[in-house]
C-alpha cells in the first residue's frame, strides 16, 4: 500500500462521491441482510401452519380456511421479499454511479498528471527511456491503477459492510452457530495473503514485459520502411513471437495462481454450509432455534461467498495495483534537469548572443561534444556554423533553448545568464527548425498553425508557406493544406518537410532564429527563394544557421568552423578564405560541384 499512497489526493478530491457511494452499498446491503429474515419468517410460519393443520385434520372447513391464511402470508413475504431486491438493486446502481465514475474521474486526472509531468522533464529523461515503455505507464499501468480505484473500492467496502451486517445478525440468532459457521474464514485470509504476494511479484514482472512488448511494437511500426528495405519482417515477427511467448508464460503462471482463488472459496464456503446445517440441526433439536434459523443462515453464508470470494480478488487487484502505481512513481518521482526559474517572463529578447567559454558534455553517454566555444552576436547579426559531422554544430543549438544547461561557463542572450530566464518565453522567442524534421499526424494547416502563440487565420498560414516556398506544393495537393501529412509527416518529400517545419518556425515571428541544416533537402530555386525571404524577414533578427554549405545568397557576419567541439576557424567569409583551411576547401569544392551541374 506504500506505492499507492500518490492516490490519496485523488480520494480526497473525490471524497464526497466515495462516501456517498459507501453509505448506498451500506443501504443495500441492509435491505439485502433483511431478505434472510423474512424467509425465516416465511419458513416458521410455514412450519406453523402446517403443525396447526395436523391438529385440525378432518375438518374440511378449517383446512381450506389455514390453508388460504398460509397463501396470502406467503404472497406477502413473496412481495416483501421482491421489493427489499428491488431496492437493494436501486440503491446498488446508485453506487456504481457514485464509485465507479469515480474512478473513471481519477483515471482522467491521473493520465492528466502523467502526461504533464512526462512535458515538464528534459530531453536526457527521453534518451534514457523508450517510448514504448511511457506509453505503456499511461496506459495499461493507469488500467490497472483505476481497478484498484473503482472495483476494488466499491467490492471492498460491500464486503466490509457485508461482513458485519451479516455477522451481527446471525450473533443476534446464535453466537454458538456462528462461531462454528465461521471457523474455515482464518484459514482463508492466511491463504490469500500467501497467494497476494506471489501475485505481486508476478504482477510486476509481467507488467515490465508488456512495456518491452509495446516498445518492439511502436520502434517496427515506426521504421516499417527500414524494416521492409532490408527484408526483415519474418526476423521482426520471431523476435515478437519471442518475447509475445514470455509474456504468455509469465500471465498463464499467475492465471494459475489466480485460479486457485475460487475453487479456495467455495471450499471454504461449503464448509461452512455443512457446519451450519449439522450445528444448526442440533440446535434444533435442542430447541434454541427454530428450522427458519437454519434456512436464514443457510442464505446467510452464501450471501458471503461472494464477498469472501472477493477478498482474494480484491487482495489481487491491489497487488497489481501497487505494482503498476510503482512503475508510473518512478517517473513521477524523475525532477526534469532543466529548471524554469521564471515561468511568468515575458520579456522580447534584443538578440544578443554571447558564448563564455562553454564547455558540455552529454550525462546520458558522457561524450564531451562542446569545449571552450567563444563567441559573440549583436542583435541582427547572422551567424554560420560549419563543421564536420559530430564536431557538436546541433548541440550548440540545443543549448540556445536550453534543451540542456552546459557543463561548464555560460550562455548569455541580452547580458542575463539564459539559466535565469524563463523557459517558456525564451524558446517561445526563439524560433528553431531542428536537423531532425518531425511533423504531427494532422493537416498541413495544423502543423504549420502549430508555431504560432495564437490561433492562426488560413491566409496568415498560407502567407507563411509562401515565405518557406512549400505553398505551390501543397496547393497541388488533393486537399491542399488540409492534406493530412501521416504518422511523423510521411506522405510528404524530405524537402516538403523541412519547408513545413520552416513554416512553423517562422509564423512564430520569433526574435532569434535558429536553422539547424534545414535545406539540405531542398533544390537549389527552392533555396534561392528561402533565402530570399530570410534577407526581408530577417533582416533585423539574430539569426544562427547550421550548415554542411555554404549560402551565397545569405550574407553572414561572422562564421564559425567547429572541430570536436571547439573553433578550429571563426571570421567572415572573406577572412576565412584567406586562411585556405577547412572552410575555403568547403566553398571550393561547392562551386565545382555547382559548375558541374
Amino acid at each position: 500500500m506504500r506505492e499507492l499512497k500518490f492516490l490519496n489526493q485523488f480520494f480526497w478530491k473525490y471524497r464526497w462521491r466515495m462516501l456517498l457511494g459507501i453509505a448506498f452499498i451500506c443501504i443495500s446491503n441492509y435491505f439485502s441482510v433483511l431478505q434472510p429474515q423474512v424467509i425465516r419468517e416465511a419458513l416458521d410460519l410455514v412450519v406453523e401452519q402446517v403443525n396447526n393443520y395436523r391438529m385440525y385434520d378432518g375438518f374440511t372447513t378449517v383446512g381450506d380456511t389455514y390453508f388460504g391464511i398460509l397463501s396470502t402470508t406467503l404472497m406477502f413475504f413473496a412481495g416483501l421479499v421482491l421489493l427489499l431486491a428491488l431496492l437493494m438493486g436501486f440503491f446498488l446502481y446508485l453506487t456504481r454511479q457514485t464509485i465507479i465514475v469515480m474512478s473513471r474521474l481519477i483515471e482522467y486526472d491521473l493520465r492528466e498528471v502523467i502526461f504533464d509531468h512526462y512535458q515538464e522533464l528534459s530531453l536526457d529523461f527521453y534518451k534514457r527511456n523508450n517510448t514504448g515503455d511511457l506509453m505503456s505507464r499511461i496506459t495499461e499501468d493507469v488500467n490497472k491503477v483505476r481497478m484498484y480505484l473503482g472495483p476494488a473500492v466499491m467490492y471492498l467496502a460491500n464486503l466490509v459492510s457485508t461482513i458485519l451486517l451479516v455477522v451481527i445478525s446471525m450473533l443476534a440468532v446464535s453466537t454458538k452457530l456462528t462461531l462454528y459457521t465461521l471457523i474455515p474464514l482464518p484459514l482463508l485470509a492466511i491463504s490469500i495473503y500467501y497467494v497476494s504476494n506471489l501475485i505481486h511479484t508476478r504482477s510486476t514482472f509481467i507488467q515490465q514485459q508488456l512495456s518491452k512488448l509495446t516498445s518492439i511494437a511502436q520502434e517496427v511500426f515506426s521504421g516499417v520502411r527500414v524494416v521492409k528495405s532490408y527484408v526483415r519482417e519474418r526476423q521482426q515477427v520471431r523476435y515478437f513471437a519471442e518475447e509475445s511467448e514470455t509474456y504468455k508464460r509469465m500471465s498463464m503462471d499467475l492465471a494459475k495462481i489466480d485460479a486457485w482463488f475460487f475453487p479456495l472459496m467455495v471450499f471454504m464456503v461449503g464448509a461452512s454450509t455443512i457446519i451450519t446445517v449439522y450445528v444448526g440441526g442440533l440446535q434444533v433439536v435442542a430447541g434454541n432455534i427454530s428450522a427458519g434459523n437454519i434456512a436464514e443462515f443457510v442464505i446467510y453464508v452464501n450471501m458471503l461467498t461472494w464477498p469472501v470470494t472477493a477478498i482474494g480478488w480484491i487482495a489481487s487487484i491491489v497487488q497489481q495495483a501497487a505494482a503498476s502505481q510503482k512503475r508510473i512513481n518512478e517517473f513521477l518521482e524523475t525532477k526534469a534537469s532543466i529548471v524554469d526559474p521564471a515561468p511568468t517572463e515575458r520579456e522580447a529578447l534584443r538578440g544578443e548572443i554571447v558564448f563564455e567559454n562553454v564547455g558540455f558534455t552529454y550525462p546520458d553517454t558522457g561524450i564531451r561534444a562542446i569545449r571552450d566555444l567563444s563567441f559573440t552576436l549583436r542583435p541582427g547579426e547572422k551567424l554560420a556554423i560549419i563543421g564536420r559531422t559530430g564536431s557538436g554544430k546541433t548541440t550548440v543549438a540545443d543549448l540556445l533553448v536550453r534543451m540542456y544547461d552546459v557543463s561548464t561557463g555560460r550562455i548569455l542572450i541580452d547580458g542575463k545568464d539564459i539559466r535565469e530566464r524563463g523557459l517558456a518565453n525564451l524558446r517561445q522567442r526563439i524560433g528553431l527548425v531542428p536537423q531532425d524534421v518531425f511533423l504531427f499526424s494532422d493537416t498541413i494547416h495544423n502543423n504549420i498553425a502549430f508555431g504560432a502563440q495564437h490561433d492562426p487565420s488560413r491566409e496568415e498560414v498560407e502567407q507563411f508557406a509562401r515565405h518557406a516556398a512549400v505553398y505551390e506544393d501543397i496547393a497541388g495537393l488533393t486537399q491542399g493544406f488540409d492534406t493530412l501529412v501521416g504518422e511523423r509527416g510521411v506522405t510528404l518529400s524530405g524537402g516538403q518537410k523541412q519547408r513545413v517545419s520552416i513554416a512553423r518556425a517562422l509564423i512564430k515571428r520569433p526574435d532569434i532564429v535558429i536553422l539547424d541544416d534545414c535545406l539540405s533537402a531542398v533544390d537549389t530555386n527552392t533555396e534561392q527563394q528561402i533565402l530570399g525571404y530570410f534577407n526581408q524577414a530577417l533582416a533585423d533578427k539574430t539569426a544562427i544557421i547550421i550548415t554542411h554549405r555554404i549560402y551565397g545568397h545569405l550574407r553572414f557576419d561572422k562564421i564559425i568552423v567547429l572541430e570536436d567541439g571547439g573553433i578550429a576557424e571563426m571570421g567572415t567569409h572573406e577572412e576565412l578564405m584567406a586562411n585556405g583551411a577547412y572552410y575555403s576547401e568547403i566553398v571550393e569544392r561547392q562551386m565545382a560541384e555547382e559548375v558541374g551541374k
